[in-house]
């Protein structure tokens, strides 16, 4: 019975596994490019320890064509962060490193491209951020910083 669990994971695990080679990846940086993707997996390097999420916001304007996200923070700058976009899934995800929630799972009220957000705990020391959409989106991903903030422009 062992042997038959182990050989369906071994046979399973390529089909659920990330493919590295066939993404995009590119480092967040600290400014606004214009440049919005539909898919692939972010950074951003930081040895920023104990940041704690404390909000997050969004905000439309006409004539931009893109909703903002910012993700607040209660530091300067922002944590160590790997994010993942899944046009396939409709879906954003981000990991937060040596950071928490710092009060009750920050929720967006009257978004046009965002039906939900989860915060899940992964280990004590990091946070996995989902944003679920609406429909189909692509991102421009950046930070900012005193104090340190998270921006997703949606469109």
């Amino acid at each position: 019975m062992l042997r038959l669990l182990f050989l369906c994971l071994l046979i399973s695990a390529p089909l659920l596994a990330q493919n590295l080679m066939e993404e995009r990846i590119w480092k967040v940086s600290a400014r606004k490019k214009s440049i919005f993707l539909d898919s692939g997996v972010f950074h951003h390097h930081s040895d920023l320890k104990n940041a704690a999420i404390t909000g997050v916001r969004s905000s439309a304007t006409s004539g931009q064509g893109y909703e903002r996200v910012v993700v607040d923070f209660n530091t300067a700058s922002i944590p160590k962060i790997y994010g993942h976009v899944s046009g396939k899934d409709q879906k954003l995800s981000v990991d937060f490193f040596e950071a928490t929630v710092a009060t009750t799972q920050p929720q967006l009220k009257n978004s046009k491209n965002v039906s939900n957000i989860e915060f899940l705990n992964v280990d004590g020391k990091s946070i996995t951020m989902n944003i679920l959409m609406k429909g189909k989106s692509s991102f421009d991903i950046f930070y900012l910083e005193n104090p340190g903030r998270l921006v997703i422009d949606i469109r």
